[in-house]
């Protein structure tokens, strides 16, 4: 504080002047030191006393401060931003990955080893034995009717030559007709053996999608032949401890088991969290509910802190919840930013601007906090166009204000600035260097006139 005044005191000393009236006899040898002293509205704000006060600087904008409602609010994760990861299958797990690590899409989670995963394995073979056990039914039931059809065919043949020859075999014609009457039969045994490969492959491709579910590994996968210890085998029977991957990329948020535990199904194992994924809820007051609507402009902006700055605002899509308490005479509006910022995090509290219905059109605005009280007129310190160097006391000509921005009726333009941080240090300056006089005035071009 104390080195504070000193530069205040340095200011003051840099920019004092006098306002006493002095003969022409004097005038004339001080000429040029009267001009010097002539006042000035003006304070001189060279780069070291920007940084040793830390002013900051903030932009003229153009705004709907009439018709903009500032509800306060919180950020929270989507319904769709969480994640869990459950067991499939009841076994041991071994963690591969810590709390609050960051995670990309197939990066493993954990693994386990389950003692029905052996019994899935076995389905899976039973079904491709019961397959080719099908198969080779039907191949036997193609070769006794194929062999039936073509004894019956020659038996045919040598009665048909009998009969030519007007000689007759009893005991021919009763084979023939034996072999004839076996045919159905046949038919029918190749059928059921058809029946029972359409069986075969339906066990096997059920097994397959258990053991799919169980370990998140595609059909065709499990299915497919690899190389293992010299040999071409299925993939399915390679597999020991089965990998969880991560189905999207995301932040570790929770473990719900210890390293090494025999969990159960369906237990949780652990669940990540996209921060990305976030939406902020605000609570608005009923009575504003006939000016709010869904889809209407809004932003979110964060509240008053020195490491961010006052227009870091992220535009929002606006859509009108479907909670409404009576006994507080709220709605819930829910607003989900169309951009990403650092302080854009669940739980982080910030202010939802939602611009209403209004007669009134845009102004020339700028941040509240950065005009300050002078006695009993109200000040702000707009940044030289000319000179960045310097700073201009003007007297605040001031319209509507919705409690952060301050419409500005005249003095300021659309490429101006104004100071924030350190306005009030300004101000102190600006007593001690007499850029406030008493019985005198500054007209806008800066120019101090005494009032006779």
């Amino acid at each position: 504080m104390k080195y504070r005044i000193l530069i205040l005191m340095a200011l003051g000393s840099l920019a004092a002047v006098g306002c006493k009236k002095e003969t022409p006899a004097a005038a004339e040898t001080t000429s040029q030191a009267s001009t010097d002293e002539v006042p000035t509205n003006r304070i001189d704000i060279p780069p070291t006393v920007r940084s040793n006060l830390g002013i900051t600087f903030a932009a003229v904008e153009r705004r709907n401060v009439d018709s903009t409602i500032r509800i306060p609010g919180a950020f929270e994760l989507q319904p769709l931003a969480r994640h869990e990861y459950r067991m499939t299958l009841p076994g041991r797990v071994e963690l591969l990955v810590d709390q609050y690590q960051t995670v990309d899409a197939g990066d493993v989670l954990y693994r386990f080893r389950s003692p029905e995963w052996p019994e899935l394995q076995h389905e899976i073979i039973v079904g491709e034995q019961d397959i080719d056990a099908a198969n080779a039914a039907i191949a036997v039931s193609d070769a006794k009717l194929e062999e039936t059809e073509q004894r019956l065919t020659a038996l045919r043949e040598r009665l048909s030559a009998l009969a030519s020859a007007e000689f007759r075999r009893a005991d021919l014609e009763a084979q023939a007709v034996e072999l004839e009457t076996s045919l159905p039969r046949l038919r029918a045994e190749r059928r059921q053996a058809e029946t029972q490969l359409a069986n075969a492959h339906r066990t096997r491709e059920h097994a397959l999608h258990r053991a799919s579910a169980a370990t998140g590994i595609p059909e065709s996968r499990l299915a497919a032949e690899t190389e293992h210890d010299g040999k071409a085998i299925p993939t399915y029977g390679t597999i020991d401890w089965i990998d969880v991957r991560a189905a999207e990329a995301g932040v570790v948020e929770a473990l719900a088991v210890t390293d090494g535990a025999f969990v159960e199904t369906p237990s949780l194992v652990l669940s990540t969290v996209d921060p990305e994924k976030v939406r902020f809820r605000a609570m608005a007051l009923q009575s504003d509910l006939a000016r709010i609507t869904s889809g209407a402009a809004a932003r979110i902006v964060p509240p008053a802190a020195p490491s961010v700055a006052l227009s870091d605002s992220v535009d929002a899509t606006l859509a009108i919840g479907l909670e409404a308490h009576p006994d507080q005479r709220t709605i819930t509006l829910i607003a989900t930013p169309q951009g990403s910022k650092s302080w854009i995090r669940p739980g982080v509290s910030a202010f939802l601007e939602v611009v209403a219905e209004s007669t009134g059109g845009p102004a020339l605005a700028i941040p509240r906090a950065a005009i300050v009280k002078d006695g009993i007129v109200h000040v702000f310190f707009r940044r030289d166009p000319q000179d960045p160097n310097k700073a201009i006391r003007v007297e605040a000509d001031m319209g509507v204000n919705d409690g952060r921005w301050v419409a500005i009726n005249s003095g300021l333009s659309l490429r101006d600035e104004v100071v924030l941080d350190g306005a009030y240090e300004l101000k102190l300056a600006s007593q001690q260097s007499g850029v406030t006089q008493q019985g005198g005035h500054f007209h806008a071009d800066g120019a101090f006139h005494d009032d006779h």
